[in-house]
């Protein structure tokens, strides 16, 4: 029943979908592994139980790195369980030497010739309880400190807890605080994650001290129920580690639930039957949440095929080695489909993207051209470096000032490399959505983390026409007589009107109305997707804008490769 909750529950379920298959599938699997032999070892005293415990352990950092922090607070909670409830055996200690040497900061294989020799060296009758205590007073004084190990776990934690720039070097923005499923969250969002509704985590959370309270080893699960509590803060992403540990917490209140029911019945088997089917219509109950969102929840898949068609059009040009420069967002799929490069990814979101949102969001395509040769190139010749701190020497004394850099480079003062692969730059439509979360990473001073400057870029759900009014949401018109744009309180003159559409032979369409001679604000109607954006001069001559909805681009540096509604590719001629 447990099994049916954790797999059925909306985290998991959401996360290990067909087509978004998420590193999850690790993230809450192996921590649940660990805890299993981790119980067990408590539960049994065998030294077999402890050794499966220790490779579990092992293994862990290559099913899922970037959880270690938790595997090191469920090992640090064994540790403390023991010496608490056990102190005076033998074992606790032989245990726990294992468990520290497990978790300790040095190669795997080392770790496993120590793991094998303490299982086969240690009996429990061999040594003294004093001398067992120093032993594995020394193994954990040695995996603190190999391991880093209250940095790395509070590094973690303020990486989603405080937002903004980063404080030590140059003050790059961080990626956490523009990622949805790492952003605060309510309590019916985290209950609903991470059991189907509130009353459901509710009674997951009783059953849980009800456990503890039966079954005291079960605190070891108390990290992972943690984290999931934690996503009130850090996030929708870390609830998927508190649902299976919430499952089995739910299931226990049902099976003393169904237990005490069970009593008043004389028969022992008809009892047993009682209790299983009070236990199965309380399972049911608490899984009818879960299904319906299952059925409610429809998510269309990734790319289309006609993105699919463009990217195994890019595939055929060029070779693997070969770069795009493009969102993070879009890495993986242009990996898969494109069998081609990038800079920054699903998984490989650092200062880097810096540099791509400042590629795609400058007003200079010359600089947008020579940024991208020179970023590729510096990451293929560092082998493999993250670019912005290489090329601005990041956290060095001899830091250079990015301002002046990229003034240099502009200014073609910036010796370029020689190019050794192709560049291609990855326009889609999709990226509409979320270009003032790209603009943001550029948007900033590195030397102070404070903003630039406060571009403006708005998509109205729609527009009707009012008089001499053309109101585009509550709050928001365009006056035909003045020629400005109305924002609430706030009136700003519009410098054109530009309308975009197809000829019949296909080629692109603009026409330009001038209304102010400031060009301070533009209303662009985009006829051929039946839309309406308002922006400001930065981002209306910003690469994207200007080379996706205007197909205005810079011959001598770009070559168009793909040119359709839904996608603009182009490749680099410098």
């Amino acid at each position: 029943f447990a099994a049916l909750i954790g797999s059925i529950a909306w985290s998991y379920y959401n996360r290990t979908m067909v087509g978004y298959y998420d590193t999850d599938m690790f993230s809450a699997m192996a921590p649940m592994f660990i805890l299993y032999f981790l119980l067990a070892t408590i539960e049994t005293e065998k030294p077999i139980h402890a050794l499966l415990s220790a490779l579990s352990i092992l293994v862990y950092p290559f099913l899922y790195d970037s959880g270690l922090s938790i595997v090191y607070a469920m090992g640090l909670s064994y540790m403390f369980y023991m010496v608490v409830f056990h102190r005076n055996e033998h074992f606790t200690y032989y245990s726990i030497m294992m468990i520290a040497v497990a978790l300790m900061g040095l190669p795997w294989y080392i770790k496993a010739v120590m793991i094998g020799a303490i299982f086969v060296g240690f009996k429990s009758d061999r040594f003294s309880l004093k001398q067992m205590m120093v032993a594995s007073g020394v193994a954990v004084l040695a995996f603190l400190i190999t391991g880093n190990v209250f940095t790395l776990i509070l590094a973690k934690l303020m990486v989603y807890a405080v937002r903004g720039s980063e404080q030590e070097g140059l003050m790059f923005y961080q990626v956490a605080q523009t990622v949805r499923e790492a952003g605060q969250i309510p309590f019916s969002t985290m209950a609903n994650r991470i059991s189907g509704s509130t009353p459901g985590v509710l009674v997951a959370l009783i059953g849980y001290g009800l456990m503890v309270y039966r079954h005291k080893s079960f605190i070891l699960a108390l990290p992972l129920l943690g984290i999931g509590v934690f996503s009130l803060v850090g996030g929708l992403r870390f609830t998927v580690y508190a649902v299976p540990v919430a499952a089995i917490a739910a299931v226990f209140t049902f099976a003393m639930i169904a237990d005490f029911i069970a009593q008043s019945v004389t028969t022992k088997k008809l009892s047993q039957w009682v209790s299983l089917g009070v236990s199965a219509v309380l399972t049911t109950l608490f899984l009818l949440p879960n299904v319906y969102h299952i059925v409610e929840y429809k998510v269309p898949t990734v790319f289309d095929v006609k993105e699919v068609k463009s990217l195994n059009k890019l595939k055929s040009l060029g070779s693997d080695k070969d770069y795009v420069i493009t969102w993070w967002d879009y890495g993986y799929p242009i990996w898969f489909y494109a069998n081609k490069n990038t800079l920054i990814d699903g998984g490989k979101h650092n200062h880097d993207n810096y540099l791509v949102s400042k590629v795609l969001t400058t007003t200079s395509q010359k600089e947008a051209a020579y940024l991208s040769r020179l970023a590729v190139e510096t990451y293929v010749n560092s082998e493999y470096k993250t670019v912005a701190d290489t090329l601005f020497k990041n956290g060095r004394p001899d830091q250079i000032n990015v301002e002046n850099f990229f003034e240099e480079l502009s200014a073609g003062l910036v010796q370029m490399p020689q190019s050794s692969r192709d560049v291609y730059f990855y326009l889609p439509y999709r990226m509409l959505g979320i270009l003032p979360t790209v603009k943001v990473f550029s948007n900033i001073d590195l030397s102070t983390g404070k903003k630039i400057t406060q571009p403006f870029f708005y998509q109205p759900q729609g527009l009707q026409q009012n008089g001499e009014k053309i109101v585009f949401d509550a709050g928001v018109y365009f006056d035909q007589n003045t020629g400005k744009l109305h924002l609430g309180s706030q009136s700003v003159p519009v410098g054109k009107i530009v309308t975009t559409g197809r000829k019949p032979n296909g080629e692109i369409a603009i026409k330009y109305q001038t209304v102010h001679p400031m060009e301070s604000m533009f209303i662009v109607i985009l006829q051929e997707y039946n839309k309406v954006l308002l922006m400001d001069a930065e981002m209306f001559y910003s690469t994207y804008i200007q080379m996706f909805f205007l197909e205005n681009y810079d011959p001598e540096l770009f070559e168009p490769v793909e040119m359709t509604g839904y996608v603009k590719i182009y490749k680099l001629k410098i």
